[in-house]
């Protein structure tokens, strides 16, 4: 996968912001997709971004499956973090919405809003075409690499 970074340079992007509350009534995903990020970045579908990157503890707050959603379909593949809230990294992975992919420090570091990236999850690295740099990404555990590949939770079936 290669595409567009929107970058935010913060910690503790919570589900209320990447979906704002008045919108959980709404079952159009595509509708859902138009107020991703709504309550943090009004010029978000403007960048036309396939990945975000941001601090930890990204997608804290409520366990609303609607911000994986909205941020699905809105174009982004993957959200590359520091850290996740839990629930709402298994939200991701379960629905098979986008990837929850853990990044260190110094990859956070050098990956720059508008720089476009292309991850690898086989070979768990990202390569950052903008700087031809190359950087390691937390693989997925066992479990939750079986889960993605058999294309959500619905899909899959232990061994």
């Amino acid at each position: 996968m290669s595409g567009k970074v929107v970058k935010y340079d913060q910690d503790n992007i919570d589900t209320d912001v990447i979906i704002p509350g008045q919108y959980l009534k709404i079952h159009d995903y595509a509708e859902l997709a138009t107020h991703a990020m709504e309550g943090l970045d009004e010029s978000f579908h403007s960048k036309k971004g396939t990945y975000i990157v941001a601090g930890r503890n990204f997608g804290c707050g409520s366990s609303r499956e609607h911000a994986p959603i909205a941020l699905s379909e809105s174009g982004i593949k993957a959200v590359l973090a520091l850290s996740f809230a839990r629930i709402f990294y298994r939200n991701s992975v379960d629905g098979a919405f986008l990837l929850p992919i853990e990044i260190d420090q110094h990859t956070y570091n050098e990956i720059s809003d508008g720089d476009d990236i292309q991850v690898d999850i086989t070979s768990n690295k990202v390569m950052n075409n903008t700087t031809k740099k190359t950087y390691s990404i937390k693989p997925f555990p066992d479990i939750i690499r079986d889960i993605i590949d058999a294309g959500g939770l619905f899909g899959y079936v232990p061994k």
